[in-house]
């Protein structure tokens, strides 16, 4: 595999394909659609002098990422990528529908049977960091801006969690839940504790507590406390016996659960759907805490939250501090084409698609290492 490094000209040092662990048998036409690889051979044998631009772009407002990992891709496998001028957006530029985000200029054969591999990373990362995006402005609904961890591990293949992370950081998250997520920049995943260790612990949530800060005493206290389905009594246990040392505590009450708190105290509902995270839970255990003196204790929620869930949340000014959010970051919902839309310097593409130039698109230089 070619070693090199690209630059975007006048700027900073793009990701390389250094970061990137790409399949070698992206080179074979394994991962290309079997037609770009026919072509790729009618055009050596009969049009091999061809040069044509392909544009991509896609019909939404999003948040563009993969443009690294895309040219990465084309520096990499593309035969002579020396001679294919290539111009880009930036990962983390705003992006309006059916702008054009790239373009790749060159012979066909050279380079055309990448194509729909250069959608589909185009896709993928720009739609993580799009709904990441879009959920990171929603928790500041409110005002204040509300840090979201990204706890997307268990919900796609975990081959994944390179790319999904570094989207989710271009698209504003503020932690991610593995090492893995962190790779492409070099930072570590941050996490506390699930509710298997609890369960190794009968459910005693004090002595679970109790061994993880004993085993990490460097990281932030963080308790979970919805195993027993009884929040804000166990929040309360934590916060007595660990007081300034507990930085927070987490809740991640099942929506198919209501909480023996509202069991307890069955006149508070009727008007709201008591079951799993709600406003009401969430309202009664920061006064719990506060009226206990544990006005520093912050709340950490999670399960099942997406972008609609957070925004409502946050115009009822529920006091949380801190959002985890997982599979609805991960929804596929952005799509990217590329088209030929210049043949030898004259226009010339499919009926209803045509060349877009696009001034913000800036000359990507291909350095041999």
């Amino acid at each position: 595999m070619k070693e090199i490094e690209l630059k975007l000209t006048g700027e900073i040092q793009r990701l390389t394909n250094r970061t990137f662990k790409f399949d070698e048998r992206v080179e074979e036409g394994w991962f290309s659609a079997v037609y770009f690889l026919k072509t790729k051979k009618i055009v050596e044998q009969y049009l091999a002098d061809n040069v044509v631009t392909m544009q991509f772009f896609q019909k939404d407002q999003a948040v563009l990422c993969g443009s690294d990992e895309a040219i990465a891709l084309i520096h990499t496998f593309a035969e002579n990528p020396e001679n294919l001028a290539i111009k880009s957006l930036k990962d983390g530029d705003k992006i309006s529908p059916y702008e054009t985000v790239m373009t790749i200029t060159g012979r066909y054969q050279d380079f055309g049977y990448l194509e729909g591999i250069i959608d589909g990373i185009l896709a993928r990362r720009t739609s993580v960091a799009t709904n990441v995006y879009n959920v990171v402005k929603a928790a500041r609904t409110s005002g204040k801006q509300k840090p979201i961890i990204f706890m997307g591990d268990r919900d796609d293949h975990f081959t994944q969690q390179s790319g999904d992370g570094y989207a989710a950081f271009i698209g504003g998250s503020t932690a991610q839940a593995t090492h893995a997520m962190n790779e492409w920049w070099g930072k570590e995943g941050m996490g506390t504790m699930p509710h298997a260790l609890l369960q190794m612990f009968n459910g005693d949530v004090v002595a679970a507590t109790k061994a993880y800060h004993e085993q990490f005493p460097g990281d932030d206290l963080m308790a979970l406390v919805d195993y027993n389905n009884d929040v804000i009594t166990d929040a309360l246990k934590v916060a007595a016996e660990f007081g300034e040392n507990l930085k927070g505590v987490r809740v991640d009450t099942s929506r198919n659960l209501v909480d023996k708190y509202f069991l307890r105290n069955q006149h508070l509902m009727g008007t709201f759907d008591p079951r799993g995270v709600n406003p009401e839970l969430i309202f009664a255990l920061r006064k719990a805490l506060d009226e206990e003196g544990h006005h520093h204790v912050k709340i950490v929620v999670s399960g099942g939250f997406t972008e609609d869930r957070i925004r409502s949340f946050e115009e009822k000014k529920v006091p949380v501090d801190m959002y985890g959010v997982g599979g609805s970051l991960l929804k596929i919902n952005i799509g990217f084409t590329g088209d030929n839309v210049m043949l030898n310097g004259k226009a010339e593409g499919k009926e209803g698609r045509r060349y877009h130039p696009n001034p913000r698109l800036e000359p990507v230089e291909y350095v041999p290492e």
